[in-house]
């Protein structure tokens, strides 16, 4: 029988696999996850901290600047969504 593979063991593009691996056991997404270890290895992880914070705060968004943002991002079922929740699903995609 053949030995189960890791998580990251099937995504070589990967740069920074414990950091990747950090992120998704903090609940974060396999793509954000991998989209951040990916830039923090490229251009080091204290200028990736400094990007953040140029967005406003999604409390701040309208609704339908969150469902255009949700599109963006490929997430399904955010039409149905509140407010609240569609918040919640833009950061916990």
């Amino acid at each position: 029988m053949p030995a189960k593979k890791s998580e990251t063991e099937d995504q070589p593009q990967l740069k920074d696999q414990g950091l990747y691996e950090k992120l998704r056991e903090e609940g974060n997404s396999k793509e954000k996850a991998a989209r951040i270890s990916n830039a923090a290895a490229k251009e080091g992880r204290e200028q990736i901290g400094e990007k953040g914070g140029k967005s406003g705060s999604y409390e701040d968004w309208t609704v339908d600047e969150l469902t255009d943002r949700a599109k963006e991002l490929g997430l399904e079922g955010y039409s149905k969504l509140k407010k609240e929740e569609l918040i919640d699903a833009l950061r916990h995609h």
